[in-house]
């Protein structure tokens, strides 16, 4: 906790200033007011408020109370016109206690409001009379004092929000990017090494009879590849980090779970499912499922709460894929201002499809809405 902390140089210096002040000003005279009897007792009196100054972070409330009280005490039982070392170090202590504790905190008003009867014994106790010079001076100078512990403790906290937000980002951007990392060795090196397993596999099965080594030959890359293909998965899997989904990897099979979580969101959506579907290859299947995703989800940003459609069409060779919405509700203008080409969840879609050689076409369309439409070869 921030009052726990030792003593600092900064710490030192403010206490031995108090102390050299309060013992110069009861040695040398008071500049306004009488010299006190009892001189050795003042002197001391300085030096323990010194050493109060300097422990005034670790116990901010109860040092400032202490002071307040014995201050406001002596004020009433010998009248007599206050040290200016004795309100300095008043205020010394309520800036302190305002820039360590919560603003409306039951710490913080009591210390105001000691404070306050320290002022007002302080006035009430100078001879002469004090004027409305004087009452203007202490005031201003209290609530000075006060403002700046309460700004110091703002900076303090916001400091301190912008370092652990800094963090916090810092461990997204650690975790996004291992998962984009992850994600694209995915869609990229296990598909690629899994077809080249499986066309391995083809090749042998056509083979002759009498070509027994060429057999074993390729037995022994499909193998292999396998191996690197579990290997690669493995490493995805620490790549992805602990909190990673150990669940099924997403494909077109989860389309309900996506629609039931954009319908949650304020979309409306229908699937309709056509021709006989098909098993489809894992990093296929990824792509094909993030796009219906992104559509969907760019439907939801720049559109707002409508309807739209999801079409998946399994033809001969093709697999086809269209997301259209129904524009803005009545009343509303679509966010998206750029343009088609604009964003990139459309980069990104684009992206996938190349990646299996398909092609991808979105754009708004004559009714108001906006399509999406993907064409991947099987």
């Amino acid at each position: 906790m921030l009052h726990r902390r030792p003593p600092t140089l900064v710490d030192w210096l403010v206490a031995v200033a108090v102390g050299l002040f309060a013992i110069a000003e009861e040695i040398g005279g008071r500049s306004m007011g009488p010299s006190r009897e009892d001189l050795p007792i003042w002197i001391a009196a300085g030096v323990v408020t010194a050493a109060g100054v300097l422990f005034r972070r670790r116990v901010p409330f109860a040092i400032l109370c202490v002071y307040s009280a014995v201050n406001v005490l002596l004020f009433a039982l010998a009248p007599q016109m206050s040290a200016a070392w004795q309100f300095y170090t008043e205020l010394v202590l309520l800036f302190t206690l305002l820039s360590e504790v919560r603003p409306g905190s039951v710490k913080a008003v009591t210390g105001l409001v000691a404070s306050g009867a320290y002022v007002v014994s302080m006035l009430a106790a100078s001879s002469p009379p004090a004027g409305w010079g004087d009452i203007a001076v202490a005031v201003v100078m209290s609530a000075i004092a006060a403002g700046a512990g309460l700004a110091v403790r703002r900076h303090r906290v916001i400091a301190a929000q912008a370092a652990e937000r800094g963090e916090l980002l810092a461990r997204e951007a650690v975790s996004e990017e291992r998962a984009r990392i992850a994600r694209e060795l995915h869609d990229i090196v296990a598909h690629s090494v899994s077809v080249m397993t499986m066309q391995t596999g083809g090749v042998r099965l056509m083979l002759r009879e009498d070509q027994e080594r060429e057999r074993q030959v390729l037995a022994s890359i499909e193998e292999t590849g396998r191996g690197a293909v579990d290997e690669l998965r493995r490493m995805l899997g620490l790549l992805r980090g602990p909190q990673a989904d150990a669940g099924p990897q997403a494909g077109l099979d989860r389309l309900d779970d996506l629609l039931d979580q954009v319908r949650a969101a304020g979309l409306e959506v229908a699937l309709e499912v056509r021709g006989d579907p098909v098993p489809l290859p894992a990093g296929l299947d990824l792509s094909a499922f993030r796009i219906v995703q992104e559509a969907l989800t760019n439907a939801l940003k720049h559109a707002g709460p409508t309807r739209a459609a999801v079409t998946v069409d399994y033809r001969p060779g093709e697999l086809h894929l269209h997301v259209v919405d129904h524009g803005p509700r009545q009343g509303r203008t679509r966010a998206r201002a750029a343009g088609p080409e604009s964003g990139h969840g459309l980069i990104g879609m684009r992206e996938r499809a190349a990646l299996f050689h398909g092609t991808l076409t979105a754009g708004p369309l004559a009714s108001g809405g906006f399509g999406v439409r993907a064409v991947l070869p099987l």
